[in-house]
């Protein structure tokens, strides 16, 4: 619950005294435990979290360039700009 809501420290706290104070929960110590460690990991947490969620390719690099024409034997094609996109696709974590 904690990783999938991306807790921030106030979240964190709520949550926390909650699980303790439900029967059956945690101990204080427990939370204490939970809440240094999710302190120290959050974000390494969260940015697995999102790369295990992805799905479909990711871009890993983009170049492009617009060619323009300066000479041509039928004048109306020159000054036509044409541009070139290159996109380079990946898996994530590739």
């Amino acid at each position: 619950s904690i990783a999938s809501a991306d807790m921030d420290l106030n979240q964190l706290e709520a949550f926390l005294t909650a699980q303790t104070k439900k029967q059956g929960g945690i101990t204080p110590d427990q939370a204490a435990v939970i809440a240094k460690f999710w302190k120290s990991h959050r974000t390494k947490i969260h940015e697995s979290l999102v790369n295990q969620s992805r799905w479909e390719n990711v871009l890993k690099n983009m170049n492009w360039r617009v060619d323009l024409k300066s000479q041509s034997r039928r004048i109306d094609q020159i000054n036509t700009p044409v541009a070139i996109v290159e996109l380079e696709l990946g898996r994530s974590g590739q």
